[in-house]
């Protein structure tokens, strides 16, 4: 993919025309009403930039690191399960296009290829996503894979004890490919913070808990010794009617203190949402529909793509509010605001033919 892609918008309309229909709602829908996919863009679009001028912004450098990796920006690749549908090369390619680019790719547990052949394609630092799906020997087993293939994080999806009803596939007859075999959910169910605390110390990797929401179980993972706090209410794909992830994000924040590195996924579409979501405290953002877009675009080359250019987006966004360092953005440069766009899964972008795709 070339540079002839200048919005990602063209990136969405082009995995629409390679997607067939069961594929595309499987990638763009969410749980029964939507609602809490569609808060998840509002809870952007309800905050406004409060920038500062004539201070010296000739060198910006949009860079961090995290867990002690460097990202090019302060962005990784959310775990996706089913990677293979958007692209034959599935998670492989997923990983290629974050080494490449420069991030980190956390790998779904539930995609293709294996976690060893994924993390054979590239000789990349990369992150791992777990559920649990087995008994106890069932989880030692899988830590024992993860640390032998050689992955530096382990992260446990916590919002997932019930598989949601997402209306769109169910609709179009669409089974996901994680949902094909058998799986006893019933472990996932039945997981507590005991489970974590023995994960903990079987694994001795930093451990993230994704699917944290609020600020009370925030404090208990910092009780717990979790090194991130992912806020995330999994794309508005699990429980509907639930908040916008960066209108929970404040009081995460304020609950941690500085103990742990915050990731926060949900409705991150532009570089001004990366902006906006580090000025109130997350340490980085992941993507996961424009991942998978990227991917049902061009594989690799396609997700490369999107990162470049949410990167400009977020280097403009830097530039034009007076902030040279991703380090020195900070809540003095975000204010409410009145909402202008209604909210849907891509109502950042305003020049599609048609206003959404479906």
């Amino acid at each position: 993919m070339n540079n002839d892609i200048v919005s990602n918008e063209e990136i969405v309309q082009l995995a629409r025309r390679n997607l067939k229909q069961g594929e595309w709602d499987y990638l763009v829908g969410a749980s029964e009403s939507e609602t809490t996919m569609r808060r998840n863009r509002l809870a952007f679009d309800k905050l406004a930039f409060r920038p500062r001028v004539l201070m010296d912004v000739s060198n910006l450098d949009p860079s961090t690191k995290f867990l002690g990796q460097n990202l090019r920006i302060p962005v990784m690749l959310a775990p996706i399960g089913s990677l293979q549908t958007f692209h034959p090369d599935a998670g492989a390619a997923s990983t290629k296009a974050a080494a490449e680019f420069g991030i980190m790719h956390v790998v779904s547990s539930v995609t293709e290829p294996s976690l060893e052949e994924i993390a054979k394609a590239v000789d990349y630092p990369k992150f791992f996503q777990l559920y649990i799906h087995g008994d106890w020997d069932w989880t030692k087993d899988m830590i024992k894979r993860i640390k032998d293939a050689g992955y530096s994080s382990l992260c446990i999806t916590v919002d997932t004890d019930y598989l949601s009803r997402r209306e769109r596939p169910l609709l179009s007859r669409y089974v996901p490919f994680t949902n094909r075999k058998y799986i006893d959910r019933l472990y996932q169910a039945a997981m507590t913070w005991d489970t974590i605390d023995k994960i903990k110390e079987v694994a001795d990797l930093p451990i993230m808990l994704k699917g944290i929401a609020t600020a009370e179980d925030a404090g208990i993972a910092i009780e717990h010794g979790v090194d991130v706090v992912w806020v995330s209410n999994h794309g508005g794909r699990q429980l509907d009617h639930g908040e916008g992830t960066m209108d929970m994000l404040t009081e995460i924040v304020d609950e941690v203190k500085g103990r742990a590195a915050i990731i926060l996924d949900g409705g991150v579409q532009r570089g001004s949402d990366i902006a906006k979501a580090v000025a109130l405290g997350a340490d980085a953002v992941a993507i996961g529909k424009l991942q998978g877009w990227g991917l049902a675009a061009d594989g690799a080359e396609g997700v490369k793509r999107v990162l470049e250019i949410l990167e400009e987006e977020l280097t403009i966004a830097m530039g034009l509010m007076g902030v040279t360092s991703i380090d020195k953005l900070g809540p003095d440069y975000i204010t409410a605001a009145e909402h202008v766009t209604l909210p849907h899964e891509m109502s950042s972008w305003t020049n599609m033919p048609q206003n959404r795709l479906l």
